[in-house]
């Protein structure tokens, strides 16, 4: 077995606290990864909130990077010291429908990186808080070095969610797209739209955040509690990302979808409400993504690389993740926070 340290919480309630675990010994297409950095992603805090006791013990984080520390023997596509990244899945069953269309996050059997279960021991899945972590090298992924290595973690959960759908329905050059919420996922489908090509407009509920959107790359910005605003920006897009994390109504930005688009909620994990008569007019669509698959995630991570494109983050040593916890439960953060987990 490997050793690490790890922030673990061991029942509900608990504090996240640096704790001993062991990482299994590598099979031989497996990949030890030193973690340097690890984002914080709503998930965790929702996971980290759970009730239900056979939920832990809980080490939370899905999208971190760090250098290759060890490889199986089976292993060809990377050597000890390389920079790598991983997201939110660390096995799947490679033979099923899914997993032959490159979408393994949809596979039956497919692994989380934390709060799943082994295919092979069955033994609990835990996550990137922590000083090490192994995987299988096809969920592996190859980090681009010119990027700064905080500002790539967030792409592997927060990025690829984004990229799914601008990816799903070619978004390029001529594209109409609006992103609603400039936070952790809003502020990447803004920056990636703009790279694809596509005329981009914001929406945000805040004026403080125009200045910001426009930074970001969006060539418009949209106050949505603007009547006003609001109205001029009817039936206008062709694509509506909607990344806000908490309930709320979509009717709103339907109305800013033009015949034909579509509007993904891609933030909020739980029960949203649509009238049909917002989406009969104009065969409008509703749709859902979330996550992507190795190869789009892969490919994400190329693009980014070749665009210069990072989440805009503030990184906090692995010590301070009860302040990061805290201060992402209010919505204080500009625009994702990162664990710096080198002391681990």
């Amino acid at each position: 077995m490997r050793s690490t340290t790890a922030l673990l919480a061991d029942r509900p309630g608990a504090d996240l606290a640096p704790t001993p675990i062991e990482r299994r010994d590598l099979r031989p297409d497996d990949v030890a990864v030193r973690v340097t950095h690890c984002g914080v992603c709503f998930t965790d805090l929702h996971h980290l909130r759970s009730t239900d006791g056979a939920a832990f013990p809980l080490v939370p984080g899905h999208e971190f990077v760090g250098e290759v520390a060890a490889v199986g023997p089976e292993v060809t596509r990377f050597a000890v010291g390389d920079p790598v990244a991983v997201g939110n899945i660390v096995d799947s069953c490679g033979d099923c429908r899914w997993c032959r269309e490159g979408q393994e996050q949809w596979c039956a059997e497919v692994v989380l990186t934390y709060a799943g279960r082994d295919r092979h021991d069955g033994s609990r899945t835990l996550g990137g808080y922590a000083g090490e972590h192994v995987a299988r090298e096809r969920f592996v992924h190859a980090r681009p070095a010119s990027l700064d290595p905080a500002g790539v973690a967030p792409l592997l959960c927060a990025g690829i969610t984004v990229c799914e759908p601008l990816r799903t329905e070619g978004v390029g050059a001529g594209s109409r797209v609006g992103v609603v919420g400039i936070g952790g996922l809003g502020h990447l489908a803004v920056r990636l739209a703009a790279a694809l090509g596509a005329e981009v407009t914001a929406f945000t509920t805040s004026a403080a955040k125009v200045e910001d959107a426009r930074r970001l790359g969006a060539s418009r910005v949209v106050v949505s509690t603007d009547d006003e605003q609001m109205t001029a920006a009817a039936s206008s897009l062709d694509v509506v990302l909607d990344t806000v994390a908490v309930e709320h109504d979509l009717e709103p930005y339907l109305a800013c979808v033009d015949t034909e688009g579509v509007l993904y909620p891609v933030g909020y994990l739980g029960r949203l409400s649509v009238d049909t008569m917002s989406l009969l007019g104009g065969r409008k669509r509703l749709s859902s993504s979330g996550s992507g698959g190795v190869d789009r995630t892969s490919e994400l991570l190329a693009f980014c690389g070749e665009h210069g494109i990072t989440a805009d983050v503030e990184v906090l040593p692995a010590s301070e993740v009860a302040i990061a916890l805290d201060r992402l439960a209010r919505n204080d953060v500009r625009f994702r926070f990162v664990l710096d987990t080198t002391a681990l």
